[in-house]
């Protein structure tokens, strides 16, 4: 487990064992699931030490649980929140056991793992995956204004609170969220595509089947995750006192509330992608109806024109000693004309009746 202490105009690794709570600041305790199953009872002492507060068990529990869906409680002396973020690649562990399926790459970026964070007074705990990007640029980053602090003007300054720099933390995770919109669109498009060419059958209906699975596990995931904000944003009004900073209850809402939009923007964006597959698969499934009623038409068409011709030759097949035009020497092409002049006359029929109704030309016109 790494502990840092962060103030206004430092942030550096910290012993508390050597130096005890900090006079001023506060501390973030970061550890891995892997850290935290290695040794319940010990990181849990250790958590104690750091900052005085007893983690219970069933909370202990949650933060080591890859499996836990997006969720907030609270006791007097801290509060939990745990947060669905993107996996690092695709072949982590998911909600289940990864499993290869036919899905294109932006949409097997879906996977995700559990970031448990603890609330408290003056300390955040953070137990996340190993490898986590956004911890590490995070940490990354707060260590990088220890060493420049007294260098030029920049924009960045360290969390003034715990609950700041939680919020920071999430406010990162779900921007890799909405990062996915534009692949995950422009796979839609490819799909949007390919069901309406006429050329080319579609086939890929396993994949596009994963897709729907895939978009509507993320329009659930969103609303866990925008459900615990809003109790996380219930639990801040309640407990920020007002009369310490009223600015910084002001600042602790915008950044929730910047949050739940982004949140509320995936969520919207998914069930939009969502509505769209199922009106390409409609159109789809409309364009082929159409495309066989087109043939259908052309066959009863050709059908139509026939059948006079068939009734034609039959009745001049029949054997008959005495027949009209049978002994004329003219008789085949007065037969040959009145078989022409029928087929004329059913086709003008037929284009009065716009049964050969021309639509792409009519709509040009």
């Amino acid at each position: 487990m790494d502990i840092f202490h962060v103030s206004s105009n430092c942030v550096s690794p910290w012993n508390p064992v050597e130096a005890g709570m900090p006079s001023s600041g506060f501390l973030w305790l970061d550890a891995t699931h892997d850290e935290v199953a290695a040794d319940h009872t010990a990181w849990r002492d250790a958590v104690a030490k750091a900052t005085g507060v007893q983690i219970y068990d069933p909370h202990l529990t949650d933060a080591t649980n890859l499996s836990h869906p997006s969720y907030f409680d609270s006791t007097q002396d801290y509060a939990l929140v745990v947060f669905r973020k993107l996996a690092l690649d695709a072949n982590g562990t998911p909600d289940a056991p990864y499993q290869p399926r036919k899905i294109p790459p932006a949409l097997t970026k879906l996977a995700t793992k559990p970031v448990s964070f603890l609330l408290m007074d003056r300390a955040l705990v953070t137990v996340h995956a190993a490898n986590s990007r956004t911890i590490d640029a995070t940490r990354a980053r707060l260590l990088e204004f220890k060493n420049r602090r007294d260098g030029g003007a920049h924009a960045f300054r360290p969390p003034a609170s715990p609950e700041e720099l939680m919020l920071r933390l999430l406010n990162a995770m779900v921007d890799q969220y909405l990062a996915l919109r534009q692949p995950l669109t422009a796979q839609i498009d490819r799909w949007q595509r390919a069901l309406l060419s006429p050329r080319h059958p579609f086939n890929d209906w396993t994949a596009l089947l994963d897709a729907r699975i895939e978009l509507r596990k993320l329009d659930h995931l969103c609303e866990g995750q925008r459900d615990a904000m809003q109790e996380l944003r219930d639990y801040l009004v309640d407990t920020i006192d007002e009369s310490r900073n009223g600015r910084t209850k002001d600042l602790m809402l915008v950044r929730v509330n910047d949050v739940m939009e982004h949140i509320t923007r995936v969520l919207n964006h998914a069930q939009r992608l969502e509505s769209t597959i199922e009106s390409a698969v409609q159109i789809h499934f409309s364009a082929m109806a159409h495309r066989t009623s087109e043939i259908m038409r052309t066959l009863t068409v050709i059908t139509a024109l026939f059948m006079p011709l068939t009734l034609v030759t039959g009745v001049f097949g029949m054997n008959f000693a005495e027949m009209p035009l049978l002994q004329d020497k003219s008789g085949f092409w007065i037969t040959m004309g009145i078989m022409a002049f029928i087929v004329i006359a059913l086709l003008v029929f037929f284009r009065r009746k716009r049964y050969l109704e021309d639509h792409p030309r009519d709509n040009e016109r």
